[in-house]
Parts: structure tokens; sequence; C-alpha cells
């Protein structure tokens, strides 16, 4: 059981690379072809096709505040620089963007903020 436990994990961290290599043995070796799609997903964008450009900006959603609410108000209006009623209207009309355009780094350091103060956050 071990032992194909920790074939498991070494077919779970193979390369894209390596599952095309795999893939071609299994054909060579053993007529054993896989199905088109998962060597599709495997093999990643179509060759020539431009690769998917890393997203830099975020926005900040609040989908719920969660048992936390009051922590969740002040935080939101910490970082939103509204007042204590505006804040609160942002929190009780969730899902409310709390931040707008925001580099990945500052977009996970809130989120991971309102979530300590409760709340239930998305970065879109």
């Amino acid at each position: 059981m071990a032992d194909l436990k920790a074939f498991a994990e070494q077919l779970v961290n193979l390369t894209v690379k390596e599952v095309n290599e795999l893939a071609q043995i299994l054909k060579d070796e053993y007529g054993i072809e896989p199905a088109a799609a998962a060597v599709a997903v495997a093999a990643g964008p179509a060759a020539g096709a431009p690769a998917a450009e890393e997203k830099t900006s975020f926005d900040v959603v609040l989908k719920n505040a969660g048992a936390g609410k009051l922590a969740v108000v002040k935080l939101v209006k910490e970082l939103t620089g509204l007042g204590l009623k505006e804040a609160k209207e942002m929190v009780d009309g969730a899902p409310s963007v709390i931040k707008e355009g925001v580099a990945k780094a500052d977009a996970e350091g809130l989120k991971k903020q309102l979530e300590e103060a409760g709340a239930e956050v998305e970065l879109k």
C-alpha cells in the first residue's frame, strides 16, 4: 500500500514533459493510448497559441461579513477611508467590491486581513 501511495505521489508531481513522455511510452510499449482530452489538458496551450497572460491587477470583493461583522465593518472603514455608516452599508450590501485594480501582493494582503476579521473574500 505504501508503495502505491509513493507511486501516486510521483505521478501527481510529474512535469508536463514527463507526462507526455509517459504517454508515449505507454503507447509504444503497451499499446495504451491516453484519451486525447487528457493529453491536451496535460500539454497546456496548443502549439503557437499565446500563453495566458498572468493577471496583475485584482478587485477585492467582500462576499459576506461572516460572524465578525463589527470587526469587518471597522476594517472596511479603515481600508476604504469611508465613514462608519458607509462602511456598514458596504458590508451589509455584500457582495461588494472593497478595492479595485489592486496589485496581486496587496490584494492578497487585504484578503488575508479581511478573512482574519471573519469575512469571506474573493479576488477577481
